[in-house]
């Protein structure tokens, strides 16, 4: 099956599909895929107006129905309230797909006092998976979808005294690009450890999108980084659209041939063998257990 076979998959009338980072991009285009096919999509962002604005639009030219869930997921509290919305808003969730991203051009923390890139890319899809999954098990069969990144293949992931690595890194030492790779790495791990965790009635899932030049993912990345992405995104042939990677979320959170298949790294040619850093398992359970030391809750979940 090709990445555009999604569109011709049955309807979704059925479904409840939340999707952060759905007001730009892959993600807009993804909700707007979903809603095509009937879904009920709660779609995630910080920009109220926009966010409020593609909602409407969607609802009215879609047979699906849109709701925008304003919120910031580089805040602790921000995320555990989002869960909060969204248990009391849907009495299912089919669909849970993890889209959000960024890349921070200088080292910054946050108000939990987490490194930015790895806090939006990384630790909120982990607490927003653990506030959410009773309600995704409660509407099983159901997938989890992680926006990963090729470029995880450049990034680790060390440890020092059950700490990650980066944790004690300086400004001085910080590269936006290699921190970027980090928390892609760890989108990877996240999932694969997590689809050993579930039963076969919840999948875990993550795709490498391509290379999208024009996408809002490095609006916080140096200028020169900025000024290469304008340029890259208009000369034609350079990198995927938002399009193309909008389509394989959808088929992975669709198409039957994903129904019961788990943990998978997807790229333009299917499930591939992602970087070993992804598959070490006791890599993969110092990434679990540190990332809940770091969104305050216990790591013996599910």
């Amino acid at each position: 099956m090709t990445d555009s076979d999604s569109n011709r998959l049955d309807d979704l009338e059925t479904h409840t599909i939340l999707l952060t980072g759905g007001t730009s991009g892959i993600g807009r285009v993804a909700a707007g895929r979903f809603a095509e096919r009937g879904a009920t999509v709660a779609i995630v962002g910080r920009n109220g107006a926009r966010g409020e604005r593609i909602a409407d639009e969607l609802t009215n030219r879609t047979p699906g129905t849109v709701r925008f869930h304003r919120t910031d997921l580089a805040e602790r509290a921000a995320v555990r309230a989002l869960a909060d919305e969204v248990r009391e808003t849907y009495d299912r969730l089919d669909v849970l797909a993890h889209n959000a991203g960024l890349s921070s051009r200088t080292r910054s923390e946050t108000a939990d006092g987490i490194e930015l890139t790895v806090a939006v890319n990384h630790l909120a899809p982990y607490l927003l998976t653990h506030d959410l999954l009773d309600r995704v098990r409660e509407s099983a069969p159901a997938r989890i979808v992680v926006t990963a990144s090729g470029i995880h293949r450049r990034g680790d992931l060390e440890f020092s005294d059950g700490k990650f690595a980066f944790e004690s890194e300086t400004d001085a030492e910080y590269d936006s690009l290699e921190t970027y790779a980090r928390s892609k790495l760890a989108n990877v791990a996240f999932t694969v450890e997590l689809a050993e965790r579930l039963s076969g009635d919840v999948t875990a899932n993550c795709f490498h999108p391509g290379f999208v030049p024009s996408t809002g993912l490095f609006r916080e990345a140096p200028l020169w980084t900025r000024a290469a992405m304008r340029i890259m995104s208009a000369v034609p042939g350079v990198g995927s659209t938002p399009e193309r990677g909008a389509e394989r979320l959808v088929r992975l959170a669709t198409a039957p041939e994903f129904r019961e298949r788990s943990g998978l790294y997807v790229g333009s040619g299917g499930a591939e063998t992602p970087a070993a850093g992804a598959t070490d398992p006791e890599r993969r359970e110092r990434l679990w257990t540190r990332s809940a030391d770091l969104v305050g809750v216990d790591p013996n979940w599910p």
